[in-house]
């Protein structure tokens, strides 16, 4: 296989003096979808953390498309190309949801059009004269993804997409994320519902304890389930 667009190497971070990761190693390739399984608190949304950059606190390698990352400040990380969306999504209250839009800057060419987003999301089109926060919780979550999407990221790192929504919302995210896959999009999932994520991965990651125990093709799905079960507790 080709070198990973983003690769990350012997990953370790800490909360003050709580050692939260211990030598996390997952590759993610240009176009696939990757998630990462596990049950709350093993270390799933801190690894996403650690290589946005938002935990300071870490060692060990993360490349992107051939870069350090590890070099690179918080703020800079979005203009190489990566863009994360965090569970609670962080809608901008006082704007509306162009405005919402529109804020973050362009920063490759090959990012969605206005109109190309709102195809992909009708309701936001819909909506998209209404302040952030009146929207449903799944409005806000196709909002937070379309974003990122306007900016040309390369990489879209998604930290629980899921979460408390309506089971017609939850199939018309997987439905987004098949549509993004299709366009090329590289994207790095965290999500505990494994019905939702079986559907739209490529490969897994197991995290248990800060560390990955195991990792699989979709495909080898159901030599993994008996394992699967113990660890989320499916």
């Amino acid at each position: 296989m080709t070198e990973a667009l983003l690769s990350v190497r012997n990953l370790n971070a800490w909360y003050g003096e709580s050692h939260a990761l211990h030598g996390i190693d997952l590759d993610v390739h240009q176009g696939e979808t990757v998630t990462l399984l596990g049950r709350n608190g093993v270390g799933k949304t801190t690894a996403l953390r650690s290589i946005v950059g938002i935990i300071r606190k870490r060692s060990g390698d993360i490349r992107f498309n051939g870069k350090d990352m590890m070099r690179v400040p918080l703020h800079r990380t979005a203009r190489h190309g990566i863009g994360y969306v965090p569970e609670e999504r962080g809608i901008f209250s006082t704007l509306s949801v162009e405005e919402n839009l529109t804020l973050p800057p362009v920063i490759a060419k090959d990012g969605m059009s206005l109109a190309e987003i709102y195809e992909l999301f009708p309701n936001l089109e819909e909506r998209r004269k209404s302040p952030g926060t009146k929207l449903s919780g799944g409005e806000q979550q196709m909002l937070a993804m379309a974003r990122i999407l306007r900016t040309g990221a390369r990489l879209l790192l998604l930290d629980e997409p899921t979460e408390g929504l309506a089971p017609v919302i939850v199939q018309r995210i997987g439905e987004v994320l098949q549509t993004l896959k299709q366009r090329g999009m590289t994207i790095l999932l965290v999500e505990q519902n494994f019905r939702f994520a079986s559907k739209v991965a490529d490969r897994f990651y197991v995290v248990d304890h800060g560390k990955v125990i195991d990792n699989f093709r979709v495909d080898e799905l159901p030599g993994r389930m008996s394992m699967l079960n113990e660890a989320l507790g499916v």
